[in-house]
């Protein structure tokens, strides 16, 4: 299975908008990050499309390990 680029080490706070739709990088070679730029196309990966169900500051994965896509849950920390 191939392995996604790790983006970052720490997770992106983001601004979310009630009712905006988002399209997370899974791939890691997004230069708009941790936004998918289509960069992945012809790869085994797809962004993760989500809308937003209210407004609020969430922390986004950049290491491209978590196990709950978008979000960070600390996979970053057990990188070697």
């Amino acid at each position: 299975m191939e392995k996604a680029k790790v983006a970052g080490t720490t997770p992106q706070m983001q601004q979310l908008e009630e009712g905006e739709t988002y399209a997370w990088c899974a791939c890691g070679n997004s230069a708009n990050q941790p936004w998918c730029n289509g960069v992945h196309a012809g790869s085994v990966f797809a962004p993760t499309v989500f809308q937003a169900d209210e407004a609020k500051t969430v922390a986004m994965c950049m290491c491209k390990q978590t196990k709950n896509p978008p979000y960070c849950d600390g996979s970053h920390m057990s990188l070697s």
